[in-house]
């Protein structure tokens, strides 16, 4: 099934072409250049990109200089918005809260206020651009916004783009119990905007994110009870995989490694090795960085390699 070695593994951004143009175009502070990139793909591979171009260091006094030439340019300000707060989670970094310092907590809240003062006039200047509420998403969940605010900004995005793939991510996680929601909101938001999406869509990875995030959190003190949350959830995750990246209309578009990763690596969790070599093979050297960051090596690659070589042993009855 395998017809490459299994020692290679090519992390995003190296599936997409287009996160090379565009940092060269960060880089050397080209606008018309990143606006090339960015108008020519579609509205979630949009803020996808945008996302990835936010985390570069130093890009404040660029960014705020052309917002002061073109007030109106909200992916400019949707950009803006996204490194601001980027900088914010640095400091506070991904740990859970009982981890943070008070100190880092104010830093934090200070980068994402300042996120929120450019984000709010963007949004209020191109109320229809779903960039923008896409990262009013990720800042209502730092600042720890109540429910009705999230879903309102998740209301406005869905006016602009019914099918946001990043944005429908973002707020995903606002549901989750790590982020004041519980597990039946977020599996339910999950599943609902699979069924709303058309088939071969990516949003089956948001069913398969949530039982991730499930089988974390279990994991982390009941093993036994982690295990079995996945051996239920195999109905689940094979719906959701026949909707998404098994399914004819599937397309290997901006985004699609991240999707395939997160269900090969919940097969080869749940011991299905069959579902998750043939994701593998699907995915081929390519992989992204999450969800197998989440293990304890430290070392996405490290844990690839481990799964998809069990999966093709056990293919092969252990023989390669």
């Amino acid at each position: 099934m395998f017809d490459r070695s299994d020692d290679e593994v090519l992390l995003v951004p190296a599936a997409y072409p287009e996160f090379g143009v565009l940092d060269a175009a960060v880089d050397r502070r080209d606008w018309a250049g990143c606006r090339a990139v960015l108008d020519s793909v579609p509205l979630s591979g949009r803020s996808m990109l945008m996302r990835y171009a936010a985390e570069k260091p130093g890009l404040e006094e660029w960014l705020r200089y052309l917002l002061q030439a073109d007030p109106w340019d909200s992916t400019a300000s949707a950009l803006l918005g996204m490194h601001l707060t980027d900088v914010g989670w640095n400091i506070r970094t991904s740990m859970r809260a009982e981890y943070v310092s008070p100190a880092q907590f104010e830093q934090f809240h200070a980068w994402l206020r300042r996120a929120e003062a450019v984000l709010i006039d963007g949004a209020a200047r191109a109320p229809y651009d779903p960039a923008v509420w896409s990262a009013r998403l990720t800042t209502a969940r730092g600042l720890q916004m109540d429910a009705a605010e999230e879903r309102r900004r998740y209301d406005r995005l869905a006016a602009a783009d019914p099918h946001h793939f990043n944005g429908q991510r973002q707020y995903l996680n606002s549901l989750l119990p790590k982020w004041g929601g519980s597990w039946p909101q977020a599996h339910a938001f999950a599943r609902e905007a699979m069924m709303a999406a058309p088939p071969g869509a990516h949003q089956g990875a948001l069913v398969a994110e949530v039982h991730v995030e499930q089988w974390l959190d279990l994991g982390a003190e009941h093993e036994k009870a982690a295990a079995a949350h996945l051996a239920g959830a195999r109905d689940s995750l094979h719906e959701a995989a026949n909707r998404s990246i098994w399914h004819a209309d599937f397309r290997r578009d901006l985004g699609w490694v991240s999707v395939a990763s997160t269900f090969a690596m919940l097969f080869a969790e749940m011991s299905d090795q069959a579902s998750a070599a043939r994701v593998f093979a699907m995915l081929g050297p390519m992989a992204s960085r999450w969800p197998w960051s989440y293990y304890d090596e430290h070392d996405e690659t490290v844990m690839i390699r481990r799964h998809r070589r069990r999966a093709a042993s056990a293919l092969t009855g252990g023989r390669r």
